[in-house]
């Protein structure tokens, strides 16, 4: 007996639609091209293709709307399918679309590209020396890196406006680490330092274990200059950096560790020839009318006073901070001052024609007599570094008598 085939007839089913958060549904067969579901799409939702800007999604795939041979629903079985198939359609009419490609962007808002570029002029910024071309870092003899602590690294503490930040620190370690006077060290004695960094004020762990023995730590050096941490902010954070010229006193202490550890007697005669070196430049700088933001090297550098009377005040002024310094390591200045006397004519010699009104390395007939016998080199610097001491007391005596002053 002969069979005869029979046709299945293809079912039709729903496919839901999401359109501008709500839902619409068309009915579609499994043999439906891209193109013919496209044009239900846009009957359904009464969207004219010249009139808009319109994509119809499946399954995270484009429908090409002049595509007749691709079936998007051929796997899909009206009888067993329990969920609706999902179609996203996105519109924008053309009108609003060339209405805001005609609009201009706000300038008060910038985009990404503009804030990564402003992120690079204030990281740039921020490694600019205050000295401009008067002194750069020795291209040989210098700090290699210069690197701030962040808010990630500052003791978990941010910065406010009241505290300065990072920005402000990184500047204030490259003022530091191109000050006429450090390059003249660097250069002087050859050194290269892999990093300059600022000493974590809350977290750091060398600092913490060496204040649990009483004394207050402003900085260290890590394997004779591998790195160099330097304490930038006072003890109160809220009151900013510590003075200029204590943070380079800072920094030449450890600079002088580069080649003894100990506090020894040698290691501040290092120190303190450095010392000279550093106040030495200044002051040359200022016999030669060197001017930095219309002021001289040494005031930028807060050292006017100790550079005023040439080279014998800057001994006197090294033999000073010694007696004040030495005491803790009971030593005492006075084997040091022929180290002084020595770095001094070597300098004076070296830099011989320098004129500040007289020579750098001399003084005026009122500094070098006493009584018109005429002082040597360590007399001159002792009397220079007694005179230093007892105008100071004189200060200190006449604000006690007088408060307001």
């Amino acid at each position: 007996m002969a069979t005869t085939a029979v046709e299945t007839p293809i079912s039709p089913f729903t496919v839901n639609i999401s359109f501008q958060g709500q839902t619409r549904s068309i009915e579609v067969i499994s043999v439906s091209t891209s193109a013919q579901v496209y044009a239900q799409v846009l009957e359904s939702c009464g969207l004219q293709e010249q009139d808009a800007a319109v994509k119809v999604l499946f399954k995270g795939k484009k429908l090409n709307p002049s595509d007749t041979l691709t079936c998007p629903f051929a796997k899909v079985k009206a009888s067993t399918t329990k969920k609706a198939p999902q179609l996203l359609v996105m519109a924008s009419s053309a009108s609003v679309v060339q209405q805001v490609q005609d609009k201009r962007s706000d300038p008060t808002i910038r985009g990404f590209d503009q804030e990564a570029q402003k992120m690079q002029q204030t990281v740039a910024a921020s490694n600019q020396s205050v000295w401009g071309s008067v002194s750069q870092q020795d291209k040989n003899y210098r700090f290699v890196k210069i690197q701030a602590c962040n808010d990630q690294d500052f003791g978990h503490h941010q910065t406010t406006s009241t505290i300065p930040h990072a920005f402000a620190a990184q500047q204030l370690l490259t003022q530091m680490a191109t000050d006429p006077g450090i390059v003249a060290i660097m250069r002087e004695r050859q050194l290269v330092v892999n990093a300059l960094r600022e000493m974590d004020p809350i977290d750091d762990r060398l600092m913490q274990k060496k204040q649990h023995g009483g004394s207050a730590v402003l900085g260290y050096n890590t394997n004779r200059g591998l790195e160099i941490h330097v304490r930038l902010r006072a003890f109160d954070l809220t009151k900013g950096f510590l003075p200029y010229p204590q943070l380079i006193g800072t920094l030449i202490h450890e600079l002088s560790h580069n080649w003894v550890s100990d506090h020894a007697l040698l290691f501040w005669a290092n120190f303190a020839q450095m010392r000279v070196e550093y106040l030495h430049t200044h002051a040359r700088l200022a016999a030669q009318g060197t001017v930095v933001q219309g002021k001289s090297t040494a005031a930028l550098a807060g050292v006017t006073a100790q550079c005023r009377q040439g080279m014998v005040g800057i001994a006197g002024a090294v033999i000073q901070e010694l007696a004040a310094e030495l005491p803790q390591y009971q030593l005492t200045p006075q084997p040091l001052i022929p180290a002084i006397e020595l770095r001094c004519r070597e300098l004076t010699q070296q830099h011989a024609g320098l004129e500040q009104g007289q020579r750098l390395g001399s003084t005026d007939s009122k500094q070098n007599q006493s009584n018109g016998v005429q002082l040597d080199p360590r007399q001159a610097a002792l009397q220079a570094a007694e005179q230093r001491a007892r105008e100071q007391q004189a200060n200190h005596d006449a604000k006690k008598e007088d408060p307001s002053r």
